[in-house]
Order: structure tokens, then sequence, then C-alpha cells
């Protein structure tokens, strides 16, 4: 039986939401860009630098022609290809075997050759990096934690190798706050752990939290595996990489908390600390592990035992679809208020709800109310949080949670943006333009770029 039809039932028409709503005034939105200095890596140096933080790290040890496992996730990192071919380069001079391995714990719908495709759609291939891909969701038990007894296991190929060398982004986490979050440790507790691992790691996380159990079991795995190291990446604003860091295992935890403050400092956030409507033109798993970051949008309903966020304090979320990369797995699609009818279309239940019970967090799979057009979700978000004044009601839209140097803004931040320094406005705000119910304006990202945009 074909679900299309039963999925799109659940939509709510825009003339029910109209009639439910009554005259709801829409408000005009411009066009405003955030002003960010940033010094990124020169694009045609990136893999001459991943090179150079690999071969900064302890590698005596490697045996001539020993095999090094590159541990590679399914985060949407900037240049990712460019950084493992860098890496890839340098180990196959240096006389190793170097190979790929699938670090992303259950995602991909948690099968080897889901995670195969989602490598492939970041650029990750055999032909691209030019070394093996061994993807298999086998894993070895290499030990147990002294005080719980907690099952620690790892890749199968990865153990196998003469080294392992995670290659990772450095970043706030969704789910908590610690002194280490995303980043090599993480990678290697729940990314090279496999879907067991992540399943492990999380049902233990409820009771003693990812923030106290990623550094013992990263000292775990750092004395029980050939781990030489990781290659940290740090991204700016713009989400262009602006450091590549060989970092040795014993630099792990201290080195990646130094990172970790910088990548607070410099991550991309809501130049607003109140709004009343944010519209996410998309979610997805290679925007952020719950599909919107949730440090972003100031919501953490479903992590247990962690306090969200303060701010941004952000009274309705609408999304309107999902990242063609995601694969369907719609996984935080719980911490917006109003989704779009073509977001149902997207969703692959059974990747989705596989990736919420590993990672513990089936709340965030909950299905917000779906509506059929983009106005009708403006309408139901509008009409829900008191009387509204177009000319004072605070709206953004975006295109996601990492993308936010261009946004559309309502009147009242256009004139707010007017008297910041690190804001400028690119458009004044006028009517909202739609076709067949939807915007008819390009997501903020697809605007045309000036001299600040990635010269």
């Amino acid at each position: 039986m074909d679900s299309n039809p039963s999925r799109s039932s659940l939509a709510v028409p825009e003339e029910s939401v109209r009639e439910a709503c009554g005259e709801t005034p829409l408000p005009e939105l411009g066009l405003i860009e955030q002003v960010w200095e940033t010094d990124p890596i020169p694009r045609e140096r990136i893999a001459e630098r991943a090179a150079e933080a690999f071969g900064s790290l302890p590698l005596e040890n490697v045996p001539d022609g020993g095999e090094i496992a590159l541990g590679v996730g399914s985060r949407g990192i900037a240049n990712l290809e460019t950084i493992v071919s860098g890496v890839v380069d340098e180990a196959t001079d240096r006389g190793y075997e170097p190979f790929v391995f699938p670090a992303m714990g259950s995602h991909g719908g948690a099968s080897a050759e889901g995670q195969r495709e989602m490598l492939a759609d970041l650029g990750v291939s055999e032909s691209t990096v030019g070394c093996e891909i061994r993807s298999s969701m086998e894993v070895i038990e290499v030990g147990r934690t002294a005080e719980r007894d907690v099952p620690v296991v790892a890749d199968a190929n990865a153990v196998g190798a003469d080294a392992i060398v995670p290659i990772n982004r450095v970043k706030p986490h969704t789910d908590f706050d610690g002194t280490v979050e995303s980043g090599l440790s993480k990678m290697l507790v729940i990314g090279v752990g496999k879907q067991r691992g992540a399943k492990i790691a999380h049902d233990w996380a409820v009771d003693w939290s990812l923030r106290h159990m990623i550094p013992e079991i990263t000292e775990q795995l750092l004395t029980k595996l050939p781990v030489v190291g990781g290659v940290a990446i740090l991204e700016d604003q713009r989400d262009d990489t602006t450091l590549l860091e060989g970092v040795p295992p014993e630099g792990f935890l201290d080195r990646e908390e130094e990172l970790l403050e910088t990548a607070y400092d410099i991550m991309p956030t809501i130049p607003f600390r109140e709004l009343d409507i944010l519209v996410l033109d998309r979610q997805g798993k290679d925007i952020s592990g719950q599909g919107m970051d949730t440090n972003v949008i100031g919501r953490r309903p479903f992590a247990i035992q962690e306090p969200e966020p303060d701010l941004p304090d952000i009274k309705r979320i609408c999304t309107r679809g999902l990242t063609e990369t995601t694969h369907g797995n719609a996984m935080g699609m719980g911490s917006a208020d109003f989704v779009h009818a073509d977001l149902l279309e997207e969703i692959d239940m059974p990747t989705t709800l596989i990736n919420a019970l590993t990672a513990s967090t089936t709340r965030g799979v909950r299905l917000p109310p779906a509506v059929e057009t983009d106005r009708a979700g403006l309408i139901a978000a509008l009409s829900t949080i008191g009387i509204v004044d177009p000319e004072t009601v605070r709206v953004v839209r975006a295109p996601d949670t990492m993308h936010l140097q261009r946004l559309y803004a309502s009147a009242a931040l256009v004139e707010e943006a007017r008297d910041r320094d690190d804001l400028r406005v690119v458009e004044e705000p006028s009517p909202i333009a739609f076709e067949s119910g939807d915007f008819a304006a390009p997501s903020p990202h697809e605007t045309v770029r000036d001299a600040t945009d990635n010269d």
C-alpha cells in the first residue's frame, strides 16, 4: 500500500487553518546579514594542512606498511573530502596503508551499506579520497569500565588495524554540556562503537550523563586501542575550515577542552535573544545530530537530565523539510511546533526510529502538527502566541541552524539591525510573496552573494 496518501492526510489544509485562526496579519520580511570577521584556511591549502596535522601525530610505533584506520563520521563537515584526501595522501606517502571506516554510530539506518552511502553523499568514497572504504557494523568488546562494568566496544575493522586516527570537527554538542562534547573523544566512544556502542552509551547516559561517560570511556579506549591521535577540525561562523590540528592521544581530553571553548566562541547563532517565530527551511543529521542544533534554537526537550540553554527564547518553530543528505532521518523534528507537509513526505521512519532508539531520545521524533503550506504554518504559529502586531512581531526565516549569515527578518528586527555593528540590512522589508501558499523567495543562503561570502 502506498504510504504517501496517508502521510498527506496528516497535513492540515490551509483553508482549515485559516478558518480556525481567523484573520491573521502577516509581517513584511527584509533580508539582513551578520557581519563576521573570519580567517579561514585557503581552500587550496586545506589538503596540505590536513597532511601536516596527520604528520604531526606520534607515528613512530606504526610499522612500515601498517594499516591506518581513518574514522570519518556523518556530520556535514566543510571540505571533508579534501581533508580526508590530504590525510590519505600523507599516510600513503609515508608508506602506510590507510583505509576509511564509517565512525557514525547508528546513522545510515545502522547498516554497513547505509553508512557507506552516507559517506559517499558527503564526498568520501574510494574514488574521491584514494583509499579503501571498509564499512561494517561488526564490533569487538575491548574492555569494561572499572566502576560500572559498562561494555566498551569498537569497530572490528578499526580494532584490527595497526593504528586508528579519527577525523572530526570539535563543536558544542546538542544534548549535553561538558568539558568535551562533540569531537574526537565522542567519535571514539559513540561513532567508532557503531550502533551497539552508541546504544550502550546512550542507555547508560540516562543515569550517568554523557558529560561523565565520554571522558572515562575515552581513556579506556585510548588504553585498549592503537589510537595514535586524531585530526581535529574547527569551523568558523561561515562553516569554513579555520583550523586543522593533529591531537596526540594524551591531548584528547585536555586539548579538546581548549578547542571546544574556541568552537563556542565562533559558532554561528541567531543574532537575537528573543523571537516570536523561527522558520527553518530544512533540518537534517548533516546539519546537527538533532536535526536542528539545540544550542541555536534554545530547546533541548528530549535530553534526559540535561538543562536547556537559557537563550534564545523562541515561542514557535516551523520546519519546512529535510536535507537530502539526511536520507529521511527526521531526528529532532520534535523540537518544532509545526512542520510542512513536505517534511512528512521525506521522512524515512525506520531510519528515524532506529536513530532515536539508539540515542534514547524518542521524544525527539514525535511528529508535530503538519500543515499544507508555508502560509498555513505562519498563520498557525502567529495565531498561537497572543495578539500579533505585524510591525512589532519578531520573525526570522533561516536556511537551517548551521547557515545563519543571511536571514529573512521582520520589520522590527530589520529596524534593530540598523543600529547594530554586527548586522547589516541587505533588503528592505516587503510583503511575503507566496506561490500556491508556499514561499516564493529562495532560501536566504541562495540570495545574491557579495564579497563577504567566501570569495
